[in-house]
């Protein structure tokens, strides 16, 4: 299948000042609505733990199953770049993991770049050995999700001058070592704003203000369809309204007897 978005092409957006667009998916239907609305990457985010598999955090992702995902995604996908979460655990405990994480990612689901958290010294490092590899790399600072109990809550982060000051070199870090481009998230917007104009790749945020490259957004609070959003969320439609709606008005007419009626039938 045809894949129109490389990661060659950020660097120059920026200089363009052409805006990033990213949407999550986690089937094929997903990606098949995210791919046709145009966004420049099809995001297999480990989100998907939490809005598509129900689980409190996005721990118990495995890589497995975030590979199955993946490989759905990427039958649904023509032109938008695929992008994959390497889940907890599967790249912190050394260099080599990460490597063979990212390399099973790609392998085995046709994917073009793998993402990472966080960007302190060790972390730039395996980011710098993965891309090493040959495997695009998109790193990720602010409010880490797989950190959620050291950090203590899905609270925003760089509040102080000295945790901006980290953020901001963490980024740094993170371009040094070949990422293509970095996730912002739920950071102050003026913290968001500095990184974005320090950064020479793209600044992709998601609760980060309206000053980065681009924005990352969560399908399923897009369409309405998670029974919680965060607070910086945005729906554009209410699916899940909608949705529980036909589902009762297709319960209230089978128990009516008024589902395939023999006048709907014969249509």
């Amino acid at each position: 299948m045809p894949v129109i978005v490389n990661v060659h092409k950020f660097a120059r957006w920026k200089q363009e000042g052409k805006a990033v667009t990213m949407l999550t998916a986690w089937d094929y239907i997903s990606a098949q609505i995210v791919d046709a609305a145009g966004a420049d990457i099809a995001f297999v985010g480990d989100s998907m733990a939490m809005t598509v598999m129900g689980h409190e955090t996005t721990l118990p992702l495995t890589l497995d199953e975030i590979i199955y995902h993946a490989k759905m995604v990427r039958r649904g996908i023509q032109k938008a770049l695929v992008l994959v979460d390497l889940p907890f655990l599967s790249y912190q405990v050394s260099q080599e993991s990460a490597i063979l994480a990212a390399g099973r990612v790609l392998k085995e689901t046709g994917a073009q770049a793998v993402k990472m958290e966080g960007g302190h010294e060790a972390m730039a490092a395996t980011v710098a050995a993965v891309v090493q590899a040959g495997i695009p790399t998109m790193g990720h600072v602010g409010l880490t999700p797989q950190a959620v109990y050291q950090v203590g809550n899905f609270r925003q982060q760089g509040n102080s001058a000295a945790s901006a000051d980290r953020i901001l070199k963490e980024a740094i870090a993170l371009e040094k070592a070949g990422a293509f481009a970095i996730v912002l998230e739920h950071i102050p917007s003026e913290l968001a704003q500095k990184i974005s104009h320090t950064l020479s790749i793209p600044t992709i945020g998601i609760g980060a203000g309206p000053y980065c490259d681009g924005q990352v957004f969560i399908t399923s609070d897009l369409l309405g369809l998670s029974e919680w959003q965060p607070p910086f969320a945005k729906p554009y439609v209410n699916l899940r309204e909608q949705g529980i709606e036909a589902a009762q008005q297709f319960c209230e007419e089978v128990r009516s007897h008024r589902f395939q009626s023999d006048d709907a039938a014969q249509q």
